[in-house]
């Protein structure tokens, strides 16, 4: 049976300017400088949070620091794209769980699934993982907790890691086109070209 697992940032939710305005907040009141919306974006694939402020910052984090970036996110409003609610709707209608599997920690991802109104029910953070993307490990997670086969796996999102992610765990990858990080050059086993295109894939057969 085929199990979807979603990305969070640029695929479930339009956190184009929440995320990276809140880490440039953050390393500006923690005395860093030279630092926009670019350069956090071009962190993302570092790991969570605290890995990326501590690269961006260029030091180790203090006690505490990590928590005005999180009580950012908490002040902060953050929409899913359109769709998105529907089609985990849809998918619950059909007795399956809503797996997301982000390179954000857990404390970040529920914070900001909260705030868009999304409940989920299985939740890989990047906290939870050894290697962030483009390793396998998350995608590899995610399947194990919906108890399924990396092969029965379809991970959505936007960006090349989340595709060569999927890639190299051996599950399929399917490029959210309406993310912020979408590449149309990065292979992909098929491209979305809206959330509710994903409820097809549950249906179709593996022809890899």
């Amino acid at each position: 049976m085929t199990r979807l697992v979603w990305d969070m940032d640029g695929t479930l939710l339009d956190s184009t300017e929440v995320v990276p305005d809140a880490f440039v907040a953050t390393v500006r009141d923690l005395g860093g400088t030279d630092v926009d919306r670019e350069k956090v974006v071009a962190a993302y694939s570092l790991g969570v949070p605290e890995v990326m402020l501590r690269h961006l910052l260029g030091r180790p984090l203090d006690d505490g620091e990590a928590d005005l970036y999180y009580d950012r996110l908490l002040d902060s409003s953050v929409a899913p794209y359109d769709g998105v609610p529907d089609t985990l709707a849809a998918l619950r209608e059909h007795g399956l769980p809503v797996a997301v599997f982000t390179g954000a920690s857990s404390r970040a991802a529920r914070t900001m699934l909260a705030s868009a109104g999304i409940r989920h029910d299985i939740l890989v953070g990047g906290d939870h993982i050894a290697r962030p993307k483009p390793a396998p490990d998350g995608v590899l997670e995610a399947a194990k907790r919906l108890a399924a086969d990396p092969a029965e796996v379809v991970y959505i999102g936007d960006a090349p890691t989340d595709l060569q992610a999927a890639r190299s765990a051996g599950a399929r990858g399917a490029a959210a086109t309406w993310g912020h990080l979408y590449r149309a050059d990065e292979p992909a086993h098929v491209r979305l070209s809206r959330p509710e295109d994903a409820l097809a894939l549950l249906a179709a057969r593996d022809d890899r």
